[in-house]
């Protein structure tokens, strides 16, 4: 069976690899970016006019619950109505997002703008994600996930290199950090205009028209996730991932907080020194890359985790200071290229069929911003009430949810992409047996 839609040449998978992993780009990008744009808004002195403390965990919390809301919106929107559709509206919303408080620096028109930028940026990962995947195959799925979150590493060095250039511009620097995005999430999405539509969601839609019966076409209603097949690892990427994306927002969205507010370095200057985090996490991402399509990478993933742990206990046990801030920074960034979100993507792509994906990716995105949001929104004030009480707690959620993937995925061999090319050859086989007869 062939349709218009799956009858049209397959893209280079690297290049859709590239456009589509620059969602992680921007996603990455703007979640570093805006809360130094926002530290940048911070009034200098009680009673002098810009936010308070209290709004940048509001409206830090908001950006990240915007990233919950729309990672359900947009993961179930791509396995409904496809994959482009979904994934060029919301790169259009996060540019408008960005660019509403170069209107107006007010606390509603900032909460609707990083509100709007979530929204667009969580909705835009999931399908994206799945766009990747199914245009790949098992020899470069995994390293073309990888590479999408070494496409991350560069957006958070976007977001340092504003934050180094314009850190001492006060407000005009943070709106040069929303700007800069605005114009970014713009090119993004011509580029997206030259990818098509998944072949294998195309497939997944006609045989669901044509009542074929296969898995990644009947597998696509929501309680299909209670099946024993689906159940483990959709509820373990859930508890692993939320527990350990906590951990990570602290150092992701508040070493800027922390820096200026404990420490009491400059925006500038502890920016200028987190470049350093941009060479390990390239060489953390190409090591990965070369072990993720094996079966060494349970036992990298394991060594990533210890490694984040120890991480953030560093500054507790050495004391605050900008070295051990950096040295902490650094060792996250590089460490957690084994056993964060790149092997949460692969390992949720790989779980679930193509109809799913999409819900599955953005469900397991949704709850863990949901609980990051909450944990945002009280972060400053707990950095501020006891720094070293804060990091102990990050270091306790991460080896808890690094433990949760572990028992969940160190047996794991399955691989939704092999049932469904299973699927595909033996219908390619009943239709050539059926025209020789």
């Amino acid at each position: 069976m062939a349709t218009s839609g799956i009858a049209r040449p397959a893209p280079n998978a690297w290049w859709v690899g590239v456009v589509c992993g620059l969602a992680t780009f921007v996603d990455t990008g703007i979640t570093t970016g805006i809360p130094i744009a926002l530290v940048l808004f911070q009034a200098l002195k009680p009673d002098t006019p810009g936010l308070s403390p209290s709004d940048v965990g509001l409206l830090t919390g908001a950006l990240t619950a915007g990233v919950a809301i729309g990672s359900l919106l947009g993961g179930r929107l791509g396995d409904r109505w496809g994959r482009r559709a979904v994934f060029l509206v919301t790169m259009a919303l996060t540019a408008v997002g960005a660019a509403i408080p170069l209107v107006g620096m007010a606390l509603p028109m900032l909460l609707i703008g990083v509100s709007l930028i979530g929204i667009g940026v969580g909705a835009d990962l999931p399908v994206a994600l799945a766009t990747i995947s199914e245009a790949a195959n098992d020899r470069n799925r995994g390293k073309i996930l990888v590479f999408s979150s070494l496409l991350g590493g560069f957006g958070i060095l976007l977001a340092v290199l504003l934050a180094i250039n314009f850190g001492a511009a006060g407000p005009t620097g943070g709106l040069v950090i929303f700007g800069t995005f605005a114009a970014v999430a713009l090119g993004v999405l011509l580029l997206r205009l030259t990818i098509p539509e998944s072949a294998v969601w195309l497939a997944a839609r006609e045989e669901r028209r044509a009542g074929i019966h296969t898995v990644r076409a009947e597998r696509a209603r929501l309680r299909d996730f209670a099946r024993i097949t689906y159940r483990r690892p959709f509820f373990t990427l859930i508890g692993y991932y939320t527990l350990a994306a906590m951990a990570a927002s602290v150092a992701g969205s508040f070493g800027t907080f922390v820096a200026v507010n404990v420490i009491g370095a400059s925006v500038a200057e502890y920016n200028a020194w987190t470049t350093l985090a941009m060479p390990a996490a390239i060489v953390g991402a190409i090591w990965f890359m070369a072990v993720v399509d094996t079966k060494r990478r349970m036992s990298y993933y394991v060594a990533g985790a210890i490694g984040v742990i120890a991480a953030n206990l560093l500054p507790v046990i050495v004391g605050f200071s900008l070295p051990s801030l950096i040295i902490s920074t650094v060792a996250t960034v590089f460490f957690g290229a084994f056993c964060t979100e790149t092997i949460m993507k692969v390992w949720t792509q790989e779980s679930f069929p193509t109809m799913l994906r999409g819900t599955a990716q953005g469900v397991v995105y949704a709850v863990s911003r949901f609980a990051t949001a909450a944990l945002n929104v009280v972060t400053p004030a707990l950095v501020i009430l006891n720094p070293s009480a804060l990091y102990i707690g990050v270091a306790v959620l991460a080896a808890a949810g690094f433990f949760v993937g572990w028992l969940g995925f160190r047996r794991n061999t399955r691989n939704e992409f092999d049932l469904e090319s299973g699927l595909v050859s033996t219908e390619a086989t009943a239709v050539s047996e059926g025209d020789r007869s």
